[in-house]
């Protein structure tokens, strides 16, 4: 049978553009389609609004893929310390990457910056089709091949689909796969700002019974915010002006860093709990947000995502080395035990987080605070938290060793 290429990747965001470069490094051919043509990166731009908190699984894949370099030149800002406390008690708790004998525990980058690094690395090479600006409308799973079918009418064939189309991915619902969806009633706020001191390289975080707030060091010296909140809330703080918005986010954050001083305009997303029941049909897988959303108070996100592309790589890359069909059921599934039970577990780890730091009950705060004091206290389980946290523990994929 002939085919148009080996893996036809849906979603051309960080996680499927992570995935084609792994793929194409394997030998793979790979026809990478998205609806829109990414920008330009431009460093003289205003800093993206969609920032993330890269661990170190995350930048050693990226260094694999030979595009952390270009990353780290540009406006990255690693953070050394993080700062956890609860605004209904005294209880906190700090991360240092020095006491894990790290330089850093992650760094924040623009999503811009990363996907149009990832493209870099894709233009011109042989092994890559780049579709864009394209939607699939339609997809048929076969036995010895799947077809996607685009809106200009032009069909692929390949041994492989994988949907990297993000947690609404449409690419999904033409499979038939049904996921687990809870919607948190809440949004999260995000914007850049200046304070009056300066970030430290550090990662701020507090909970509040509405939802945690979060500031985020940036290269230049501000600081990302991320305000989760519950939907009147959130209603509210983005209703405010600057000058209101400034002085409700200093409040909320006790200041840590003195007055917030100047914001950019603000944007909003909606929250959820999302895992897919499979990832994986014949001829057909899930990666990223396509597979799993959760709530952004730990920013894991696309590090989850990173891994799942990291692996699904490996898979396939060990698959045809034997002579196998990488479409196979079979082969598939080897990538969804490897990734499924991970993700779901940091997924209802996270839920529960969120529970229960928006349970106001005293009882219950008092115990959190005092949990959260004896984790602080006790080094080794706050170190083994952290470095699960940063990807420098568990079942990694090759790429991200």
């Amino acid at each position: 049978m002939k085919f148009d290429c080996d893996v036809a990747i849906v979603g051309a965001g960080v996680v499927g553009s992570a995935l084609a470069c792994a793929l194409a490094d394997a030998g793979q051919s790979v026809a990478l389609i998205d609806a829109q043509t990414p920008p330009p990166y431009d460093p003289k731009a205003e800093v993206d609004l969609r920032v993330f908190a890269l661990s170190m699984a995350s930048r050693h894949i990226l260094e694999a893929l030979q595009v952390w370099d270009g990353v780290a030149a540009a406006r990255i800002a690693p953070y050394r310390e993080m700062q956890v406390w609860d605004a209904g008690g005294k209880g906190s708790i700090h991360f240092d990457s020095a006491d894990l004998g790290q330089a850093e525990l992650g760094y924040i980058a623009e999503n811009a910056l990363l996907q149009s690094a990832l493209w870099g690395r894709l233009k011109g090479n042989a092994q890559v089709r780049l579709i864009h600006p394209a939607k699939v409308t339609a997809l048929n799973l076969e036995d010895e091949a799947a077809t996607v079918t685009l809106d200009s009418g032009q069909r692929l064939k390949a041994r492989l689909v994988v949907a990297a189309d993000g947690a609404g991915s449409a690419t999904r619902t033409l499979a038939g796969i049904d996921v687990d969806n809870v919607l948190y009633d809440q949004r999260a706020v995000v914007a850049h700002v200046r304070t009056e001191l300066p970030h430290r390289e550090t990662a701020w975080q507090r909970f509040l019974p509405t939802g945690p707030v979060a500031l985020l060091p940036l290269a230049d010296g501000r600081v990302s915010v991320v305000w989760s909140a519950e939907e009147q809330e959130a209603a509210r703080v983005l209703a405010l002006d600057d000058a209101g918005f400034c002085a409700a986010l200093s409040q909320a954050t006790e200041a840590r860093l003195g007055q917030v001083t100047a914001t950019t305009r603000r944007a909003a997303f909606p929250l959820q709990r999302l895992h897919a029941r499979e990832y994986t049909r014949p001829r057909f897988a899930l990666a990223g947000d396509a597979a799993h959303a959760l709530h952004p108070l730990a920013g894991q996100g696309v590090n989850l995502g990173l891994l799942d592309a990291a692996a699904l790589a490996e898979v396939i890359g060990d698959a045809a080395r034997k002579g196998r069909d990488i479409g196979d059921l079979g082969v598939l599934r080897r990538y969804e035990r490897w990734r499924k039970g991970d993700n779901l577990a940091m997924i209802f780890a996270l839920d529960a987080f969120k529970r229960l730091f928006s349970n106001e009950n005293a009882g219950i705060s008092m115990l959190r605070n005092a949990g959260l004091r004896a984790v602080d206290r006790f080094t080794p389980l706050k170190q083994a938290f952290v470095r699960r946290a940063m990807g420098l523990s568990g079942d990694l994929p090759l790429l991200a060793r």
